[in-house]
């Protein structure tokens, strides 16, 4: 199954207008695709990355009427974020202090340097040192954070499972990711998989924490994570390999701006693989990505339906 990295992480947001302000001014990501659920049209699809929409580097939200996430085990617990140097996490940790965005001390953890946060409806986030590496940084001109300390895309994802061996064969037998190594993050023994050619970029870290209750979804919550695959032969062979490990899943669905199939790991999290195109200037030109609702063709007759129930952002 070739796998590069993370294509993308969607998250549960019960605030539109408060998640595009947070998203968009505090940490100053583009939104790069404003768009609906295509399975619940009531709901909108928000996605936020670098300044070209790079695969890989998208945190998007779905926006539901929901209550808080009760944290827990199976599920996705933090999500991570590329920044370039120690000097950019201190000028971070500074912003957040002023913006009062809750925030821990700098922490070297697995060999790196990261700053936890938290959205304001506790989303569990941190910035991450990648020392530049992985994909070229695409700045987005009109980020109220300066070029050098953007956000550069998508880091290592944490699951939390209570056992790791079920989770573990798939990813690995059934997914060709590499075990890695094994670090500890407090007294929770955290294992590490590598897709494609590794790095902060394309890994998947899984904590294992057989004590915590399941988590319940909600708003704060992650809904899947998207793991990438270059173009549509790499993508119909990873739905050929799940039917080979009698993995259930959707099968391929067409979302316009990537091909996409969904199934579910051991432990109930949801996966999705996802292709790096056509990509969201599909619809849009690249300068205009964001600034009004974009849908799908088999979805544009709806389009006064559809936006009479959204609420503007």
């Amino acid at each position: 199954m070739q796998l590069t990295g993370i294509h993308h992480l969607t998250a549960v947001t019960a605030d539109a207008a408060g998640n595009h302000a947070f998203y968009t001014q505090a940490l100053g990501m583009r939104l790069v695709k404003k768009t609906v659920n295509q399975d619940d049209v009531s709901a909108y699809h928000l996605f936020y990355g670098d300044g070209l929409a790079s695969p890989g580097t998208d945190i998007t939200f779905f926006d539901w009427p929901v209550g808080r996430e009760r944290r827990g085990t199976h599920s996705i617990a933090g999500t991570a974020l590329r920044v370039n140097g120690e000097k950019t996490l201190q000028w971070w940790k500074e912003r957040f202090e002023t913006l009062n965005i809750a925030h821990q001390k700098i922490v070297e953890r697995d060999g790196r340097l990261w700053l936890d946060f938290e959205d304001p409806e506790g989303q569990r986030l941190a910035l991450v040192d990648d020392g530049g590496e992985g994909d070229e940084a695409h700045p987005w001109l009109k980020s109220p954070v300066p070029p050098e300390h953007q956000i550069r895309g998508l880091g290592p994802i944490t699951l939390s499972v209570p056992k790791l061996e079920r989770t573990a064969l798939v990813l690995t037998a059934g997914m060709d990711m590499r075990a890695a190594r094994e670090y500890r993050s407090g007294e929770t023994p955290v294992h590490v998989f590598e897709m494609g050619a590794g790095g902060p970029a394309a890994e998947l870290h899984v904590a294992v924490e057989p004590n915590l209750p399941p988590a319940q979804p909600g708003a704060g919550g992650v809904h899947h994570v998207a793991f990438r695959t270059p173009n549509e032969q790499t993508y119909l062979a990873c739905a050929e390999r799940l039917k080979t490990i009698r993995a259930p899943s959707s099968g391929p669905i067409d979302r316009y701006y990537f091909q996409s199939l969904y199934f579910r790991e051991p432990n109930g999290i949801l996966f999705e693989i996802a292709t790096d195109g056509p990509g969201f200037a599909t619809d849009e030109p690249m300068d205009k990505l964001g600034e009004r609702l974009a849908l799908p063709p088999f979805l544009e007759p709806r389009r006064a339906q559809i936006e009479a129930g959204l609420k503007p952002l």
